[in-house]
């Protein structure tokens, strides 16, 4: 099957507005000795609603639910099994989360011997380990895509219905008796729900007329505004630090209103969008970016910390107050810098990786038994991932060793698990017997 070239686009646009969006909303400071970062929307007034524009995590969501479902039904019509692809999905996203994690771990060793003090340890460690929030929630969803795609060939748009109405209950839950804990089913809800809507713009359930993706649209539109305006939700989209009520942890049910409303009008635009990347060029611009999309992802951060060190410490960059016109400005410099560093960070890290597309996907025999370790690993790296994205590489200013043994752990019983077994051969049509078979034959032979 050919590629969906507006998914690959919305992929590509939607990792450019993470990094951005981080960029601005994490303002890195560096005052005496001390690395810290704030988050901007406090000290922005209108900065929250800044957040309807960056707030982009639903696309990737609602394309992976449109990937993930696309890359099953066709490897299950080569007679591969769930475990198989189930495995090679995962490890696809372990392999380069993997370097990162191992490049982080050397990075704390090494700061820690070069005296870097444990409170900066413990920030900057944070810092660069926010966006791993995002793998272990696909992880889960990769784990159940076959379950959750036979209930959508079955039930429809009626799947992600009744997990907004979970969510909803979750929500309230949450915030009338305070049972923080039951919270935690929203990451499953919530971004399920938008990945079962990619099941639906792949069957064309969402797409089939011009009407179905603007409805949903216009849904997604009025629960928010009724949340927003009768609800205790805020505005803000991505959680700032001190709000009473977080949209993003877990995620609430005015955040999947949201993504309805955002999910409706990007699957509107995708009949002009898709004519316009008819032309060779442009589709081979977002062939080159999306490539790079998932190590763009995993360390964008990291330029803002050698940044915030080497032109803040220095006094070579300015640091003015969050929100003044001189801090505008500055931030014009801020992104030129740290886009030069990502483009230049990503190239050596794609150049590095390189040989890693070569790795197996799986080592050891398979059998009846492969799918409990690969559970079992996948859920162990599941585990690991979530507690590095909660407290970073150095909470306390050393090495989360527990966490990051239990990470390992995982990706070793992933890889474990089985190895994928060899396609069968095509056969060879047979030629018929007679004069026209034999006549090649005959001129190898005069040859």
């Amino acid at each position: 099957m050919d590629r969906n070239r507006y998914a690959d686009l919305l992929r590509v646009l939607a990792i450019g507005a993470v990094v951005y969006g981080h960029w601005i909303l994490t303002d890195i400071t560096f005052r005496h000795g001390q690395l810290s970062g704030v988050d901007a929307l406090n000290y922005v007034g209108w900065g929250k609603w800044v957040t309807l524009a960056l707030q982009v995590m639903p696309v990737f969501f609602l394309v992976g639910g449109y990937v993930n479902a696309r890359s099953w039904v066709a490897h299950h019509a080569r007679g591969e099994s769930w475990a198989t692809w189930v495995r090679g999905r995962a490890v696809r996203l372990l392999w380069p989360t993997t370097v990162f994690v191992v490049v982080a771990v050397l990075a704390v060793t090494a700061a820690r011997l070069a005296g870097v003090g444990t409170a900066e340890l413990a920030e900057g460690g944070w810092l660069v380990a926010l966006q791993l929030w995002f793998i272990p929630v696909y992880l889960m969803l990769i784990l159940l895509t076959p379950v959750l795609l036979a209930a959508h060939r079955r039930w429809g748009m009626a799947v992600p219905a009744v997990m907004a109405v979970a969510a909803a209950a979750v929500d309230a839950a949450v915030l009338g008796p305070h049972w923080h804990v039951i919270g935690y089913a929203n990451y499953l809800l919530v971004w399920g729900s938008m990945h079962q809507w990619g099941f639906a713009w792949l069957d064309g359930t969402l797409t089939r007329s011009r009407w179905r993706p603007l409805a949903l649209a216009a849904g997604g539109a009025l629960a928010l505004a009724g949340l927003l305006a009768w609800g205790p939700f805020p505005v803000d989209m991505i959680g700032a630090a001190g709000e009473t009520v977080v949209n993003t942890s877990p995620p609430s049910v005015a955040l999947l209103a949201f993504a309805a409303a955002q999910a409706g009008l990007v699957l509107a635009a995708e009949p002009a969008v898709s004519r316009w990347l008819a032309r060779p060029r442009r589709w081979r611009r977002v062939q080159r970016l999306n490539a790079s999309v998932m190590t763009v992802y995993l360390w964008h951060m990291v330029p803002a910390i050698v940044i915030a060190v080497a032109f803040y410490a220095t006094g070579i960059m300015p640091q003015p107050a969050i929100g003044s016109g001189e801090w505008w400005l500055t931030r014009l410099a801020w992104y030129g810098l740290l886009t030069v560093v990502l483009v230049t960070l990503v190239a050596a890290i794609n150049w590095a990786q390189r040989p890693m597309l070569r790795l197996p996907a799986g080592v050891g025999p398979s059998g009846w038994w492969s799918p409990a370790p690969l559970v079992a690993g996948i859920a162990a790296a599941i585990v690991g991932l979530a507690r590095l994205a909660i407290a970073g590489f150095a909470p306390g200013g050393h090495l989360p060793v527990p966490v990051l043994s239990a990470y390992a752990a995982g990706l070793i019983g992933t890889l474990l698990s089985g190895r994928r077994p060899p396609r069968p051969a095509r056969p060879q049509a047979l030629r018929p017997a007679g004069p026209e078979s034999a006549r090649p034959a005959a001129r190898r032979r005069a040859a």
